[in-house]
């Protein structure tokens, strides 16, 4: 800029609130030097704040003559004062006052040493810094608070003019930190020269919190923790009592808070608090190193040693002080396994929230929700809890740690740098908040000329981008920290003992063995495959796998779950959300878990297409798909293709998928055997009809063609082990040749579905057609009516009890089931000689049907109370009444019982002895397929098989026998209801 631009106009456009009087000094700028100033007022335009920085010029020019000459000569040192001037009014009114101090900002800024920090601040107040306890007058306080003043001064000009602050802020916050250690030495040396008989004593200073992690603020107050000691005489011996001792060192620390607390007119420096000590403000200021012990041993909370994490030896006697932080250090690294640490430390950070005054709620850019805070807690409770094993990830910093955790897979790379990234920004935002008027305080400014002149010191630009940038970093925070923070994984590992979690460890085959796996050395096997080597995927394994094999081993198969969990693990290979899910899902890694160690089924399934692992990832995905949704994947993904054998694969792997999505669903009991029955029947129905049309694409000319479910497809009551029983109907046509086409379709379509394959087949039952086994496979419309109006048997009529439409064709499906409703639900009800048929029928299939030396009562299915007796009772009730009682005529069994006990067919008690059978019976049939994978109707007899079936229903370990007990005793109920009912006896 030169002097034709600093009209009063250009100035406003520029920033300046008082354009007229900027004119009239500028103008005197340039008088006096012409285009030389052109770089100076450039500087005071880029100030955060310029007419706060002119103005301070201002003053200075006139309190110091030849400033301005000097500030023009020397672009640097213009830079720097200017950039002060305008960010921070405190320092403004400092260089006001003490115009000379200008010249710390002419001369290097770069950080100092901390030992160069403590000679400086020594030195100023005459005392020697190569003294092992040095001692100065303690009436030379104020030279420490201006020499104080200096350092901050020195320190913020090189912050401010940082071509990149976001980088440098570490930086800083270590600077300042080490600050804080040379003045606390500066002023123990003061309070020596106060306090008669300071020999005696050695104290040694701790620096906690933000100071012990080298990351403190501009204005903080500075956590520290005192111990004190007898000092030693020439012969080895105390020179004094311990009592004593601790006496002059409380009078000592007394001193010395006083001199950084203190207002002056030569300002302040900062508070001390020494609340983080034990039994805090309620507690003695100092105390000896075995009263320190003895606390932490004893009464220390959880959050007393996660207070302790950051402790570092600060000022006095140094080596005191490390004696005190290698007492505590192993206590702090062991307390994540203390009972309800997790949950504590998560309780804590909720409560802080809760206290927030709500005028400053929105305001607050440390302790708000989404604040620095909660990346804090969210680093410090990973660490705890992983640092036991890992000492890696042992830093004090919040930046350096969570470099740390991202570098060894604790938290992923993309929120890893998330967190750094909103951390930096709000430590800068505070920074820059906090040097405005060096005061300590979080919040957010709600006036435009300070949210301006923060804007514009952050490098930020205007007020909208500084305001959008803060509250996209706390969403992102937020969003991180609630999925961090309260993650299961965290919690999990957090109860493992230490030694456990070290994998590696002397005796893990012991501990294996312990745990519950039959094979602990297939186990470290496993282990080892999965976490050896230095790539990121073992270094997440090695996080993983101490919470997995305990949940693996909470469900009844550890060993062939660890193993499924290596085969996931390396199918899913260098796949980037597999691990990631995992280790920060909200639950997904103990679901996984519980599904590998509980189902060969689920695992086999899992096995064909390891990705599909995602779905526990979020719970909705487990939630059965609407069968038109399905149908329409289905249908999508065979289009593709014009060879049958390949469309119908895909048809298969599509079934394949949506039967894990049901079965871990069922596991995890996200879903009721009702629920299920309906997912596997729609399931069955979505497969055939995409089938149906891709067989029927090879044909010229095709009848219609519909598919009648039967059995519990009809009933949407499949099981996992259920064939599709059905019929197969097509139209009445003209053409000779429509009956034989239907039937190759029909013939093609089974053929395609049951094939052996690497996805499960689909048999599809058609023994309950029209005269069995000897009947047509397919009949048209036209055959089934005539039939059923002239030879149907009452078996059959039961079996169309029911019938629903299953696939193919609704319409044609419609006209037969109307043709046959008489059938099932005949006007008058069943004749006597029919209700014989039935009940000497369930009699014959009672003493055929159930295998040779199996045990009836273990028999889900045909056993006494089992399946087959409530759905044969309920199925006569409705053969019976269903002409008269329209709530009968469904094809499920649970709603037609419901039905039949609301029109007093039979006594609620009764109903509720049925209906709790069959649901068990139910239940229990589901979990023998899911366990071994293969089909069952028998509880096994083997108790290691039983104990896992009974875990499937929600038993716990060891409860076989009650489940037994609860099964026969409600099948025993449920027959006693069935010979009344269905038999007819009293």
């Amino acid at each position: 800029m030169d002097r034709t631009t600093t009209t009063e106009g250009t100035l406003a456009r520029l920033g300046f609130g008082d354009p007229h009087r900027a004119a009239q000094t500028l103008s005197g700028w340039f008088d006096e030097h012409g285009d030389a100033c052109d770089a100076l007022v450039e500087q005071v335009l880029a100030a955060a704040d310029p007419d706060l920085t002119l103005n301070g010029l201002t003053r200075l020019i006139a309190a110091r003559p030849g400033l301005l000459a000097g500030l023009v000569a020397e672009p640097e040192w213009g830079e720097r004062v200017c950039r002060v001037l305008g960010a921070s009014i405190a320092l403004n009114q400092h260089l006001g006052a003490r115009p000379h101090d200008l010249d710390v900002l002419r001369g290097p800024v770069d950080r100092r040493s901390a030992a160069e920090l403590r000679a400086v601040l020594l030195g100023v107040i005459g005392a020697d810094p190569a003294a092992v306890h040095p001692v100065a007058d303690a009436g030379r306080s104020d030279d420490l608070r201006l020499a104080y003043r200096r350092e901050v001064l020195r320190i913020a000009a090189r912050d401010l003019t940082s071509p990149d602050p976001f980088a440098e802020l570490p930086q800083v916050a270590a600077e300042l930190a080490d600050l804080a250690d040379a003045t606390v030495e500066a002023a123990l040396a003061l309070a020596r020269g106060e306090v008669p008989g300071w020999e005696c004593v050695r104290l040694g200073i701790v620096a906690l919190g933000k100071t012990g992690g080298q990351e403190l603020n501009y204005v903080s107050d500075v956590d520290v923790l005192y111990v004190a000691e007898p000092a030693l005489g020439d012969d080895g011996e105390p020179v004094c009592g311990t009592a004593q001792a601790v006496t002059v060192a409380t009078k000592l620390v007394g001193a010395l808070t006083r001199v950084c607390s203190a207002h002056t007119a030569a300002g302040t420096i900062w508070q001390l608090d020494a609340a983080l000590r034990p039994e805090g403000k309620a507690g003695p200021l100092v105390r000896t190193l075995a009263s320190h012990r003895a606390y932490y041993e004893k009464w220390a909370k959880n959050w007393e040693f996660q207070a302790m994490l950051k402790a570092r030896a600060m000022a006095g006697d140094l080596g005191l002080a490390d004696d005190f932080v290698a007492m505590v250090r192993p206590m702090v690294w062991r307390v994540a396994e203390n009972d309800q640490f997790v949950s504590e430390t998560q309780a804590m950070r909720r409560r802080v929230i809760a206290l927030l005054p709500p005028r400053e709620a929105g305001r607050e850019i440390k302790l708000g929700a989404g604040g620095l805070r909660d990346v804090e807690f969210s680093v410090q409770l990973i660490q705890l809890v992983h640092g036991r094993a890992d000492e890696r990830v042992r830093q004090a910093g919040t930046l350096a740690a969570l470099a740390t955790l991202i570098e060894y897979g604790y938290v992923g790379r993309s929120d890893g740098r998330d967190l750094d990234a909103a951390y930096r920004l709000m430590r800068l935002l505070e920074h820059r908040i906090q040097l405005e008027k060096l005061r300590r305080t979080h919040l957010m400014p709600d006036d435009e000329l300070s949210l301006r002149r923060l804007a514009r010191s952050s490098g930020l630009g205007e007020v909208g981008e500084l305001l959008g940038r803060w509250r996209d970093a706390a969403r992102r925070v937020l969003k991180l920290h609630q999925r961090l923070f309260y993650s299961p994984l965290l919690e999990a590992v957090a109860r493992i003992p230490s030694e456990a979690v070290r994998l590696t460890s002397y005796g893990a085959e012991v501990r294996l063995r312990a745990l519950g796996y039959a094979d602990p050395r297939a186990a470290l096997r496993h282990i080892a495959a999965l976490s050896q080597g230095l790539s990121r995927q073992a270094e997440i394994q090695r996080q993983l796998l101490p919470a997995m094999l305990g949940w693996f081993t909470a469900g009844p198969n550890p060993d062939h779950a660890l193993l499924a969990f290596r085969q996931v693990s390396e199918a899913m290979g260098r796949t980037q959300w597999y691990l990631r899910a995992l280790r920060d899902g909200d639950a997904m890694a103990e679901r996984l878990a519980k599904i590998l160690s509980s189902s060969r089924y689920t695992v086999e399934l899992m096995m064909r297409a390891p990705q599909s692992a995602g779905m526990l990832n979020d719970a909705s995905s487990l939630q059965p798909r609407d069968r038109g949704e399905i149908l329409a994947e289905m249908r999508a993904s065979a289009k593709r293709h014009d060879n049958l054998q390949v469309a119908v694969e895909h048809i298969r792997a599509v079934r394949r998928r949506e039967l894990l999505r049901l079965a871990m669903a069922d596991i995890l009991g996200s879903i009721d055997l009702s629920t299920l029955g309906v997912g596997l029947s729609e399931l069955v129905s979505a497969t055939i009809d995409a089938t149906l049309e891709v067989v029927r694409r090879r044909f010229d000319w095709a009848p219609r063609v519909a598919v009648i479910a039967l059995g519990r497809w009809g009933g949407d009551e499949l099981s996992y082990a259920s064939d599709a029983d059905a019929m197969f109907v097509v139209e009445d046509s003209d053409r000779p040749d429509a009956l034989k086409i239907g039937t190759q379709i029909v013939s093609e379509l089974r053929a395609a579905l049951g094939q052996a394959g690497p996805d499960p087949s689909l048999d599809i039952d058609v023994d309950l057609r029209p005269e069995g086994k000897n009947g047509p496979m397919v009949r048209s419309l036209g055959s089934y009516r005539a039939y059923y109006q002239r030879w149907s048997a009452t078996w059959e009529a039961q079996a169309l009890v029911r019938a629903a439409h299953g696939a193919g064709d609704h319409d044609l499906s419609a006209e037969l089931l109307a043709t046959v409703d008489p059938l099932r639900f005949p006007a008058e009800g069943l004749a006597r000689t029919q209700v014989h048929e039935i009940r000497k029928l369930k009699a014959r299939m009672e003493v055929e049907r159930i295998p040779r030396g199996s045990d009836p009562l273990r028999n889900t299915k045909l056993g006494p109370g089992g399946l087959s007796d409530v759905e044969w009772t309920v199925q006569l009730l409705q053969l019976c009444h269903g002409h008269r009682v329209p709530g009968l005529r469904t094809t499920s069994t649970l709603e037609a019982l419901a039905a039949a006990e609301q029109a007093g067919l039979i006594a609620a008690d009764d109903a509720g002895a049925l209906r709790t059978a069959w649901v068990l019976a139910g239940r229990l049939r589901n979990a023998i397929l899911l366990l071994r994978g293969r089909a069952s109707d028998t509880i096994p007899s083997d108790p290691r098989e039983a104990g896992a079936v009974a875990q499937l229903l929600g038993y716990d370990k060891g409860e076989a026998s009650i489940m037994l007990d609860a099964y026969r005793r409600h099948t025993r109920h449920a027959r006693l209801v069935m010979d009344h009912v269905f038999w007819g006896l009293e």
